[in-house]
């Protein structure tokens, strides 16, 4: 298999045992990489800089400079690519710092997940859900009104999928897929986190100027949690498809920031959870 540079880092080569009825066999399989990052901030403090640890995340190794940047970013830490000076990555030690614009004062609060936690803590709610408008400066955009054909919604998954050079390797990543109105595929990034997946994908569309990306679909390749959506909002992203099935919270979070949230896409049917102001023909 030809591998490039990114997965000669996010996949690795095993020998397995491989049962075949009553028959075993040696087998060569491919698997995803899952190693911890560190990301790190270095900001002024008054009149001496500072640095402190914001997250340690187990990703897939590759796109780490986008990921850290794309969490800061979804966590409400920063609020522009310009809030970031220089990006220092020690690939040896799994750390990713970033050394913020002088003047600049993060949002550390954000950092300690006080206006908000993830579905993995299980207490998200109408507090975190209200809160993230706090923090939020894509919340008040005008939203999308516009008519969208059901036969490009229809198309969106296969292009994921021929896409995802790294599922289609090892079968054990997840990928957020950005597409624009007429469904080009516009970035793709995978991950062994969909969170992760996300986050990389949204730093990306930060160090490249996208940003807002209330023009664009983003497409899951599993479920839509309440994290997810919420990433996307912050991302001004107003319409979410998801191949799997959104959470109650996800929905909730969808109708709030009256984003179109699609779940269950295939070939030929999806459902509706949340229209939005989109018109479906």
């Amino acid at each position: 298999m030809e591998t490039n540079s990114l997965e000669a880092v996010s996949m690795k080569q095993v020998v397995i045992s491989r049962m075949d009825g009553l028959s075993i066999s040696e087998f060569s399989d491919i698997l995803s990489v899952e190693e911890p990052l560190e990301i790190k901030i270095d900001y002024s403090a008054g009149i001496e800089r500072t640095q402190k640890n914001i997250s340690v995340t187990m990703r897939t190794p590759g796109n780490d400079l986008e990921l850290a940047a794309g969490f800061l970013f979804t966590e409400g830490i920063i609020s522009s690519k310009d809030d970031i000076k220089k990006v220092s990555h020690a690939q040896m030690s799994n750390m990713v710092t970033l050394e913020l614009a002088e003047g600049f004062t993060p949002s550390l609060m954000q950092s300690d997940r006080n206006f908000y936690t993830t579905s993995s803590c299980g207490v998200c709610g109408k507090d975190s859900i209200q809160s993230i408008r706090t923090v939020n400066s894509f919340c008040h955009l005008n939203k999308l009104q516009l008519d969208l054909s059901t036969d490009l919604l229809f198309r969106l998954p296969d292009k994921l999928r021929e896409a995802q050079r790294g599922f289609a390797a090892s079968g054990g990543l997840h990928a957020s897929g950005l597409f624009s109105l007429d469904g080009e595929l516009i970035l793709l990034r995978e991950d062994v986190g969909r969170h992760n997946a996300l986050d990389k994908l949204i730093g990306t569309a930060l160090f490249e100027g996208l940003m807002p990306l209330n023009q664009h679909i983003l497409l899951l390749s599993g479920r839509a949690s309440f994290e997810l959506i919420q990433k996307a909002a912050m991302a001004g992203i107003s319409i979410v498809a998801a191949i799997g099935a959104p959470s109650s919270l996800a929905v909730e979070l969808a109708k709030e920031f009256d984003m179109t949230l699609l779940g269950f896409l295939k070939e030929n049917r999806f459902n509706i959870y949340n229209a939005g102001r989109i018109n479906f023909k």
